[in-house]
């Protein structure tokens, strides 16, 4: 399964804790939707999960 990491929308993350700076490996994707507006399955919220680039950048926005 390939996800297109960069067409999502809405990403939320969750789990992140400042205490764990500058790591945060404890956070996650919780939800993101595909252009077309549906929600990832939870079998495509792990392959997301796995692009740890992709997780980092999200935390990033989410913290800034």
């Amino acid at each position: 399964m390939n996800i297109d990491t960069k067409t999502l929308i809405n990403v939320e993350v969750e789990g992140v804790d400042m205490n764990d700076y500058p790591d945060f490996c404890d956070a996650y994707i919780a939800y993101a939707e595909k252009p077309s507006g549906f929600a990832l399955t939870d079998a495509e919220l792990d392959v997301v999960n796995e692009d740890y680039d992709f997780v980092y950048e999200e935390i990033q926005n989410f913290i800034h």
